[in-house]
């Protein structure tokens, strides 16, 4: 797929700390680009200087091609909607009063406006003043505001942050069908397994630096699930399983690393050892884990 977002060599430093350092982002046209990263990895600084709210220090951000700077940002960000850090709108006003302030500002049609409304399913409560909306209520009033002007990309920082579980699936659902639309959707979140239900395309960030991009498939293809051997001998298989690394974990022998080639040779010597088996398996890992491994590898 060809890229709308690319950057290369983006760093940001404020003073002698170093937030983004040396970021090759590269975002696919029509997916889900999930953006992941600790605590202080620098995910919302990157999205910023995507946005041009923060200048960088160094690097440079292309969308479709055509490079961010003075010449060409206003043009760019007519293409770009965005949700970050924190809900927009005034809460004096109603929804309906914040819509129309974003209609003259970006000179929309009433038609672009209510089809905003609509998918991001707020009509309902679009006439009561902001100040009485649930926090989900202004996230999609934000989403609302974002998609007024039918953005070509849309970026959305934590996008489900404060949504009860029926407003999370809520937003899952709305994302994927923005890009089942055509719409590109960055969307950094906290909710690991969100973003591994809605993602295409995964950026992981830990010290500013990226670790991984790439397909899930890609991601969990470099992190070897450990072996795990259920047994009605667990001491003496470990014991016999040792030179693999085994350990005993609550009366199973969990030995890590192990690839294909190594775990046939593992439970050959515990068959020719007698040892009596009764399974053998690869430990199911979610995002979450091989996510805390990598970013562990970088802390280390």
């Amino acid at each position: 797929m060809s890229a709308l977002i690319t950057t290369h060599g983006l760093t940001k430093r404020y003073g002698g700390r170093t937030v983004v350092d040396g970021l090759d982002l590269r975002v696919p046209e029509g997916c889900v680009y999930g953006f992941l990263g600790p605590n202080g990895a620098g995910k919302t600084t990157t999205m910023k200087m995507l946005l041009s709210l923060v200048r960088p220090t160094s690097g440079e951000v292309r969308i479709a091609g055509r490079r961010m700077d003075r010449s060409t940002r206003r043009g760019l960000l007519s293409e770009i909607g965005s949700l970050i850090e924190s809900p927009p709108g005034y809460g004096h006003l109603t929804g309906a009063e914040n819509m129309r302030l974003v209609q003259r500002l970006l000179r929309l049609d009433d038609g672009q406006v209510a089809r905003a409304v609509r998918t991001a399913r707020l009509q309902d409560h679009i006439d009561r003043p902001v100040r009485t909306y649930s926090l989900g209520m202004k996230q999609r009033l934000g989403i609302a505001m974002a998609l007024a002007g039918e953005p070509r990309l849309l970026v959305l920082d934590e996008p489900a942050n404060g949504l009860d579980p029926a407003g999370i699936d809520e937003m899952r659902r709305l994302i994927r069908r923005l890009t089942g639309d055509g719409t590109t959707v960055m969307v950094s979140s906290h909710l690991l397994d969100e973003v591994d239900r809605t993602a295409d395309v995964l950026g992981i960030l830990g010290g500013g630096r990226m670790l991984f991009q790439g397909t899930r498939e890609e991601l969990f293809a470099r992190s070897v699930p450990d072996v795990l051997v259920d047994t009605f001998e667990p001491e003496r298989a470990a014991a016999l399983a040792g030179a693999w690394g085994a350990v005993l974990d609550a009366g199973t022998v969990r030995v890590p690393g192990l690839g294909e080639r190594e775990t046939a040779r593992l439970v050959a010597r515990l068959v020719q050892e007698g040892v009596d088996l009764h399974g053998v398996r690869r430990e199911t890992r979610s995002l979450e884990d091989v996510f805390m491994d990598l970013t562990r590898e970088e802390a280390l």
